[in-house]
This record gives C-alpha cells, structure tokens and sequence, in this order.
C-alpha cells in the first residue's frame, strides 16, 4: 500500500500596526483591503471548499482539502481569520476535528513557531518562547496538543529540536539536504548525505545530545519544486501520476510519498491549484493501491526504523544554510537584476542591538513584577488569547510574587508588549526579498519601532537616534532613499501612535459619523473610547465637534482623559485639536470659548488652545480617512445625481428620439446618462425584489443611446443580491419563503447566462452545496438553479 500525504504551510507574515492591533489598508494589495484578504480569497478560502469537476466541466463534488492533507497555519494568521475570515477559520477548525476521524485520531494541523522567527539566529530565550507560543496557540484553537511543529523555512539546529523536544513535540519536517548522515538502527556504519542522498519514504530518529530524540522527516524536494515551480497543478491528473511515480520503484512495504510546500501554492501562486489538489486527493481517496495519511498516524504506524544526523543551521530556502536572513549571500527573489542586499547584515546587527538593550531593561525591570520574567513571558500568551480583565487577572495571579497595583499591572503589560514586538521585529519575511525599502522589511522596522517606544517610555532613555545611526549602515538600492535611517524616518516613525492620535481620529469621525457621535462607548482597534460630554455645532454647512472622552488600552490597561474639537468648514477643510484633561472648570471655559468663536474664529482659537497637538485629515488612519472622504464626497454626490436625473427626466424623449436616428449625443448630456443609468441600475438590483425586466429596459436604453453601463461594476452588485439571496434561502425555515427565494435566484441565474456575464458564484455555490432539505432537492427549481451554476452534485 502506498502512502501519500501533502503538507502545506499556510502562512503569512504579521501585517498589524502594532500600536493598532490590526493591519491598516494596503493599496498594493487592491482590490482587496490588505494582502491577508486577498491571500485568503485566493487561496485559504478556495482551499476549504475546493471544486472536483466531471468529464462535462461541471462540480460534481466540493470537499475540503484541509480534512485529506497535512497543514500548519502560522498562529498571526488564524488571530486575523479569526477576526476577519470567520468562515475558512471554523473550516480550518472543523477540517482538523474531521481530518481526526479519517485519520486515527491524528488531527491534520501541525503548530508552528509563534511569528515565523528564524530559530537557529534566535536567543535560548527566544527558541523557547517562540514555541511555547506557538504550542499554547495552537491548544488553544485546536483543542489538542500538536504533534507536530513547523520551523519557519525549515531553518534548524541542534538545539532548536531539542526545544521542540522538551516541549513535547514529536516530529517536524525537513528538506533532504539538511540531512547530514543517516543509517539504519541495526547498522553501525553511518551514510554521509554527499555520497548517498537520504532515503525521503520513511521517518528518521534525531538522537540530541541532551539525551531527547525527535522524529523527522525529510520531504521530497524534487516533487516540491515541480509543484511549486513547474506546471504539475495545471490538472490534478498530473500532480497525481507524479506522486504515484515518485515511489513506484520503492521495495518498502508501505512508502510514504509526500512533500512540503508553501499552502499558498494551491490558489495564490498557481490559480486553481486548489482544483488541482482536490482532484489528486479525491482520485489517491478511491484508488484501492493508495492511501491517504499523514505524518503522526504514519509515525504509529511505522515507528523510525532509521538514525539521522542534521547539518546546523540550514534551512529549505537558502543554499548558503541561512545566511539569506543575515548578509548578502546572493539569494534573492530575481525579480530586480543588479541589486545588492547589502542591507541584511546591517539591518540584523540593529536589531540585535535593540534586542539586548529591550531585553537587559526587560530583565531588570520585570524582576520586581514577577517570579521568573522571562517564564513570565511565556505564559503571557494566554493574555494575547483571552484578552480581557479576567484573562490578565489569572496571568498576573500564575506569575506575579504579590498583588501588583493597577499601575504596576499596567507597566506589567507593557513591558510584555515591547518584548513581544521585540520578537516579531524578527519576522524571518524582513529579509527574505530584495530590498530594505519592501513591505515586509518595512514591517520589522515597525515593530522594532514600537519596541523602542515602549523602551524609551518606560526607561525614561532616548536611544532612537543611536539606533537610526545603526541603520544607516544599511544601503538601500532605490538612490533617493540612501539608507535604512532615512527609510526608518519616511516610512516607519509616521506610524507612531498615542492617545492623542486616537482621539483627534476619534473626534474627527464624530464630525461625520453619526453612530460615533451617538455612542457613548465605541471601541477604535485596541482602544476603547468613553465620552463623557459631546456638543455637535452646525451653521452654514460648518461643524464643531468638542467633548470630553475617556481612553482605554485594551491590551495593557492605560487611561487617559481627553478634551477634543473638530472643526469641518467644508471639503476636506478639517482641522482637529486635543489636549489632556484638566481642571472640570478649565474645560468649562474652553467649551464656551470654542462655542462662543465658532465659525468665525475657530482656526485661530484650535492653535490658540491645542498648540502643536492640532491634527488634520491626513492624520487619520488610513481606514477612517478613506470613510470619511466618503462620507464627505457622498453628499454631494447625491446631491448631483439627483440633478441630473432631473436633467435626463426633462430630455427623455428627446434622448429616446435621438437613439431611434442612431444621432450621437452632446458630450455633456451622454455624460449625465451615463450617471444616472448606472445610479439606477444599482438602485434596481438592490431595492425589493430585483426588477429584472426594468434591468433590461435600462441597458437597452443605455444601447440605444451609446451610453457606456460599468458592466464590473453591475455584475458585482448582481453577484452580492445572489449571494445575499442564497444565504437568505440557507437560513429560512418558512417553505414557501424557500421556494419563492429559490425561484428568485434562478430567474437572476438565467438573467446573467442570458448576457453571458463571467460572474464569480463561488459563494453561491458554495450556499447551494450545503443545503440540506429533501423537499427541495425535489424541486425543478433546486434542479435547475444547479444547472445555472454549472453544478450536478
């Protein structure tokens, strides 16, 4: 029998503003709000309900991959779909709670280093955090200790897998050339890989000299780079006939075929690589010679009956070992012929630097808060879990010698949180690509920043500057940014942010938002927000917004009370001004004087009385700067829409004669057709029941006069009326409701095959394939809504 397993490491780097606690919208990931969502579109989500096509091209079959392979799924990522992606995080969930039942009570999810950290350039400290995290995560989702753990790019040494060991782990994945020797138990002769390669169909003991030993596994690397590189997932017919050839010669009993390869892979790199993978499971599922396993059942299954040595310090993506993530070794993405990456060296000694100096304060500090501070630190992910008081109650409880106050808790946490940041500053991503400037370095600059912050505020020392001339060390290949100082001040020190940035943002959206300027609490990120008094002014299309409002860091704890005004004379003319709290009589006079200056004298009176703490829209976070522009724009939108209608209203037989003599139309009048045709189409797809015979006579009235319709557009609000109709459908318990609404969904189905649109449906399919109802089954409709979605299930 053989065996057959695939692992995919599901992974993506920590895009969070740290400050912030979430990821701020990336414009380079468009139309997608950041890279997490588009990855998680393309890959991590197809992946969970992956498509199995007839000899015809329709679905015959969606399963999940996730329940048929081996997976690990980086634990920044799941905290993110567990926010964000509700769903592919449940399916990932399920798939392991059922991948359990297929597979001997062997769960597919492997656990992986907490934030993708390169363990061999890790401190002791750090190895052993960086796993206790990712163990603790990982019990925490899944409800079962890992097995199995992911190093980020496989990078290894001795004392690394001792880590592992110690904590439990019973297995992890290589490439073969980090083998160094190996050979059966029985033999006493070891085989040096340089001679003869390692055998990749079987586990292998790692005997550690602290007298623990580790099973490992080597994967085959020439199958992994022919799915990563090569065309094997054009079809799963291929990728199938490749890993049945790759063991054909075997004489073992029971070889395992299997391979280890980015997840990402299977829908982002390769579109439709998810297809291509259900296929080859699916088809390894019913062959009767094949058998589909994974790691820990085939570990009880087949014990090691072979010794293995490891090379130190190597890893799968590097050919240097893992000089990739600390010098200019030569290896690069290739997409920038000619540069250099001169500035990984420099960029890692920064860092270093910044590291012992966070972790001697750390160390010094924390000693009067805690037992042990560094054991501290690792339980402190239980914190990062469950944050909320009873959460750090029970932390503070495990750790703490005594009752701390509510400041000492405060510095407590904070300590925590620049130690934590101090960790992910080394996100192996920073210096994986080509070039210090790129988003990824960006993003440990980012938190090496705001581990400095924290440094600086808490020992009372400034030592940016001391750092900076350390990155200036660091050449950039873009001339204009010289160096990684000067990247540091452009593009990282205007992330910083504090109470006041928080609630100038704050302050700005009670301008505009009315469920902000109603709610007494509203939370923003990581911070909760109290008002405590709020005047709204308007005159002459001017606003003024002041109050009073209580700030909480919901992640250590602090508070801060803060005056606030927002000024908007229209535009994006916005002018914000905060200031700590003082005297209740002192904020008394300044909420007359603002009221009493207000509009006339308001600018003058903001600089008067917020001095340097005045702030602008381009102040605000990228998110609520985008909504407010909207919320602006948007007036007078349809204001103008509204006009024109009026303007088509007047010229409509007019317009209608003109098409009938096929005479172009003023520039002037195709322009307000054009507005309005597509305004009302929108309209008409949204409002009640989708009017489909009035759809039909807008576009062929926008034909008649040559207007142009945004057919993306009009198909994307098409795709959304289906998908909430579907989702209506799924949930209502009513029969004639269902049968009206499935009647619904097939007329649109036939509306959109009948103009030939290309619409993405794989939420509507997705909704179809879970309804279980017999009754409907039955149905001519049920039968034909499949039809229309190229399904027969």
């Amino acid at each position: 029998m053989k065996n057959i397993c695939v692992h995919g490491h599901f992974y993506q780097p920590p895009r969070e503003n740290p400050w912030l606690g979430d990821i701020e919208l990336q414009e380079s990931a468009a139309p997608w709000h950041d890279w997490n969502e588009r990855i998680s579109a393309e890959c991590y989500a197809p992946n969970r309900v992956a498509r199995i096509l007839g000899k015809d091209g329709k679905i015959i079959k969606i399963i999940s991959n996730y329940e048929r392979m081996s997976f690990n799924v980086g634990p920044t990522l799941l905290q993110w779909m567990e926010r964000h992606d509700h769903d592919t995080y449940e399916g990932l969930l399920e798939a392991d709670r059922r991948g359990r039942e297929r597979f001997s009570n062997h769960g597919p999810a492997l656990a992986q280093v907490y934030n993708h950290m390169i363990m061999p350039l890790a401190s002791m400290k750090d190895k052993v955090t960086q796993v206790v995290w990712g163990i603790q995560d990982f019990t925490s989702r899944f409800g079962r200790f890992p097995e199995g753990m992911w190093l980020p790019e496989t990078a290894i040494d001795v004392e690394t897998l001792d880590v592992l060991a110690a904590e439990g782990i019973r297995f992890t994945l290589l490439a073969p050339h980090q083998a160094k020797r190996w050979k059966s138990i029985i033999e006493t002769n070891w085989h040096d890989t340089s001679q003869k390669p390692i055998e990749t169909w079987h586990p292998y003991l790692c005997h550690l000299p602290s007298g623990r030993s580790i099973a490992l596994f080597f994967y085959d690397d020439f199958l992994a780079r022919d799915i990563a590189f090569g065309s094997l997932l054009q079809n799963g017919q291929l990728l199938a006939q490749r890993f049945l050839s790759s063991i054909e010669r075997v004489k073992e009993k029971a070889p395992l075929a299997h391979v280890a390869t980015d997840g990402e892979t299977f829908g982002h790199h390769h579109k439709y690589g998810d297809m291509a993978l259900a296929w080859c499971l699916n088809y390894m599922e019913q062959r009767e010679d094949t058998r589909l396993t994974i790691y820990g059942e085939y570990l009880d299954n087949f014990p090691p009956q072979y010794e293995v040595q490891i090379r130190d310090e190597t890893s799968w993506s590097c050919v240097h070992g893992i000089k990739r993530w600390k010098e200019d070794c030569g290896c690069n993405s290739g997409l920038h012929p000619g540069w250099h990456q001169k500035w990984r060296q420099p960029l890692r000694e920064s860092l270093d630097w910044l590291r012992q100096k966070i972790d001697e304060f750390y160390e010094k500090d924390a000693s009067s808060l805690f037992t042990d501070p560094w054991q501290a630190r690792n339980v402190y992910v239980q914190c990062l879990l469950g944050n909320s008081t009873g959460s750090r109650q029970e932390f503070f409880s495990a750790v703490s010698p005594r009752e701390l106050s509510s400041e000492e808790q405060i510095r407590a946490l904070k300590l925590l949180e620049m130690e934590r940041s101090a960790m992910f500053m080394y996100t192996s991503c920073g210096w994986f690509f080509d070039e210090i400037s790129g988003i990824e370095a960006l993003q440990v600059l980012l938190y090496a920043y705001h581990a400095l912050s924290l440094l600086e505020e808490l020992s009372g020392k400034g030592i940016k500057n001391n750092f900076m001339s350390l990155l200036e060390k660091a050449p950039s290949n873009v001339r204009e940014f010289k160096n990684g100082g000067v990247i540091f001040e452009i593009f990282v020190v205007p992330f910083y942010v504090d109470f006041f940035r928080v609630a100038a943002h704050y302050a700005v959206k009670t301008l505009f938002e009315e469920d902000v300027a109603e709610e007494d609490i509203f939370s923003l990120y990581n911070y909760q927000i109290q008002a405590e008094k709020k005047v709204l002014l308007k005159e002459k299309g001017e606003r003024l917004s002041l109050g009073v409002a209580t700030l909480l860091h919901m992640v250590t704890g602090e508070k801060q009370r803060i005056f606030f005004a927002a000024f908007h004379r229209g535009g994006h003319d916005v002018l914000c001004g905060v200031r700590a709290s003082a005297r209740q009589e002192d904020m008394l006079q300044w909420q007359e004087s603002l009221q009493e200056k207000f509009p006339q004298e308001t600018e003058k009176f903001f600089v008067e009385l917020f001095g340097h703490r005045t702030y602008s829209l381009r102040h605000l976070f990228k998110d609520g700067q985008r909504r407010i522009m909207h919320s602006i724009i948007d007036r007078d939108v349809t204001r103008i829409e509204n006009y024109l209608k009026s303007v088509i209203r007047d010229y409509d037989s007019l317009l209608a004669f003109m098409g009938l003599i096929r005479m172009p139309l003023p520039d002037v009048l195709l322009s307000a057709a054009e507005v309005v045709l597509n305004g009302e189409l929108k309209r008409v797809i949204w409002d009640g029941d989708p009017d489909l015979e009035q759809i039909e006579r807008r576009l062929t009235q926008a034909h008649s006069w040559r207007v142009d319709i945004n057919e993306a557009e009009l198909q994307h609000h098409i795709r959304g009326r289906l998908e909430r109709e579907m989702i209506y459908l799924a949930e209502q318990t009513d029969r004639e409701l269902q049968f009206s609404s499935l009647a619904k969904v097939e007329r649109m189905l036939e509306f959109v095959r009948r103009h030939h649109w290309d619409i993405n449906l794989w939420k509507v399919q997705n909704v179809y394939a879970s309804l279980f109802d017999p009754l409907i089954f039955e149905t001519p409709a049920y039968k034909a809504v499949g039809d229309l979605l190229n399904m027969r299930l």
